[in-house]
């Protein structure tokens, strides 16, 4: 199995769901790469959204303790989803299923939760 590394900020609050007895938080990182450069030699860049999706105790810290802007460093694999719609009509996607993340630098949100608890 191959494993992707991925840093970006939260774009939204994670969303956590349960579905039977499993615990889903998806959520989407979001970071600006070098795309080359404009007309006047400038540095330009693009805006990259990825969206994840995290299951059980990996979905609950994710949803309890992420907020929108905070920095996450995760560690993915690739799935490929492969499923009929509601009308019939095969789907195909792909999503990136989180292995294992860590916390990084607290986004503008959170830094003034802490400030106001005094941490």
């Amino acid at each position: 199995m191959n494993t992707l590394f991925f840093t970006g900020r939260l774009a939204a609050a994670p969303e956590l769901n349960t579905y039977g007895d499993t615990k889903v938080t998806r959520f989407r990182l979001i970071r600006n790469e070098y795309a080359g450069k404009d007309d006047k030699g400038e540095r330009k860049e693009r805006e990259v959204v990825i969206p994840f999706s995290a299951f059980g105790k990996l979905a609950e810290t994710i949803a309890k303790n992420s907020h929108v802007g905070d920095q996450l460093i995760v560690a993915a694999t690739l799935r490929n989803n492969r499923y009929t719609d509601k009308d019939g009509v095969e789907q195909y996607g792909y999503n990136f299923e989180v292995v294992s993340f860590e916390f990084g630098a607290p986004g503008a949100e959170k830094r003034k939760m802490l400030a106001e608890r005094g941490e």
